[in-house]
């Protein structure tokens, strides 16, 4: 990422940080937020898009192992997918893969960013919830201006909130994965290698959970792995 186009990435990443951290909860639910799309945006919108698939797919392993049910609390994948997925770009082509140490830094980033995100959504309810307290009584009676009103409310909180998290972990991380890829040392291979056997190992621990506590994975989990296969062998 050149240094003069630095500061020109940071809106739209920012509002693209938003709108899919919108999708976790808010709006529309969509599976926009998973990191290998949030990723591949974040990567695309600075010019280097396989950077930033190559980084979502190492974060979609790591999410596995929570999902967004219920009152449960998680990490916010979304916004931060997007941010690490930038990153991750960082002194990238567009064709080609992330460097070494700006993937490096990426994956640890989008960790650091998901857990800060979790916080804020706890937050971000709780705002909600004391601007809703007052209004109960026009809640229960099904006022709609009041209804519409704290749903948008809340909806455009949401997207500020993802927002301000996409401009503030971006900034600090695209300056320390530039300055990482000058100083780093390890091998290409072996620094990818690293990162994607801890990874893949997550999601094998994930899945392998999922195997003793839900009745029917290994059969999903056999049926999506032959049609998966099948679509490559075809495509190829």
């Amino acid at each position: 990422m050149a240094a003069p186009t630095w500061w020109l990435d940071v809106l739209p990443l920012s509002l693209l940080a938003g709108v899919i951290g919108l999708d976790v909860v808010s709006f529309p639910q969509a599976m926009i937020s998973r990191p290998i799309v949030a990723a591949t945006l974040g990567g695309a919108f600075v010019g280097a898009p396989m950077s930033g698939l190559v980084c979502g797919a190492a974060l979609e392993c790591l999410a596995l192992e929570a999902l967004p049910v219920g009152a449960s609390r998680y990490p916010e994948w979304g916004s931060a997918s997007v941010v690490a997925g930038a990153v991750a770009a960082t002194g990238a082509s567009a064709g080609s893969m992330p460097l070494a140490g700006a993937f490096a830094v990426a994956v640890a980033l989008g960790i650091a960013t998901a857990w800060i995100g979790g916080l804020t959504m706890i937050k971000h309810r709780q705002i909600i919830a004391s601007f809703a307290r007052p209004r109960l009584g026009q809640l229960a009676a099904g006022n709609r201006n009041t209804v519409v009103g704290l749903q948008v409310f809340g909806m455009t909180l949401d997207l500020v909130r993802g927002a301000l998290l996409g401009a503030l972990c971006f900034i600090p991380g695209s300056l320390l994965a530039a300055r990482v890829n000058g100083r780093w040392s390890v091998p290409e291979d072996l620094s990818r290698a690293i990162v994607v056997t801890c990874v893949a190992a997550v999601a094998a621990a994930s899945v392998w959970k999922d195997f003793h506590a839900i009745s029917g994975t290994r059969r999903l989990f056999l049926i999506s792995l032959a049609v998966g296969t099948l679509m490559v062998v075809l495509g190829a």
